[in-house]
């Protein structure tokens, strides 16, 4: 395993967060390069994610259609969302998640890959599960507003959504991230080779 992402932290000389937004804040720190020089860096500091493919008995995803304001799209994504409070488990952010967003619960959970969405502007850390054995949850859907009270739910073959990706007709990066992995895994070492659902997360630290 030679072959793999390192942490390393350069020195910091001054820091500042010129915006605090809701969830998000923007920070600028002067990181000395190795040549001994001084260089400003912006970057979006960001709580971390998770994301759920979840795969039904017929071979076919979940996703839901949501728009985006920024992109200025509606994008077909797999469930996914903010982990709101510092140290928190991520399994159960994605369970809360999929049950929020799709009323859907899964037996059988795995870690598909974790990922840095953009780490030359952004810091946010994504876990994407695996979730299978799945079912409608019980009691009363949740109650979604803003964007997701317009939201679409479909269940897509992984088939076709790899080929959504490929054409260059899906753009998300938690869906098209987690359709390729599990293609890839499908091809490989199958499901069982995956982490369990409760692996060490080195870039978001939780309890167990």
């Amino acid at each position: 395993m030679g072959f793999q992402d390192t942490p390393e932290e350069w020195q910091v000389t001054a820091t500042v967060t010129p915006f605090t937004g809701n969830k998000t804040s923007v920070r600028t720190d002067d990181v000395v390069m190795p040549d001994g020089s001084v260089h400003s860096r912006d970057y979006q500091v960001h709580p971390g994610s998770v994301a759920v493919l979840a795969l039904d008995a017929e071979g076919r995803v979940l996703v839901l259609r949501q728009y985006r304001h920024p992109v200025r799209h509606k994008l077909w994504e797999i469930p996914a969302g903010l982990l709101d409070i510092p140290g928190e488990n991520p399994l159960h952010a994605a369970q809360r998640e999929l049950y929020e967003e799709a009323h859907v619960k899964a037996e059988d959970w795995r870690v598909l890959t974790d990922v840095y969405t953009t780490p030359g502007g952004c810091d946010e850390a994504v876990r994407i599960f695996l979730a299978r054995d799945l079912s409608e949850a019980e009691g009363e859907r949740f109650e979604v507003s803003e964007e997701e009270a317009d939201m679409e739910q479909a269940r897509v073959p992984l088939e076709e959504l790899v080929r959504g990706v490929l054409g260059g007709d899906l753009h998300n990066n938690c869906l098209v991230v987690g359709v390729l992995s599990l293609t890839a895994v499908l091809a490989g070492d199958g499901v069982d080779s995956l982490r369990p659902a409760e692996a060490p997360w080195p870039a978001r630290p939780f309890e167990a």
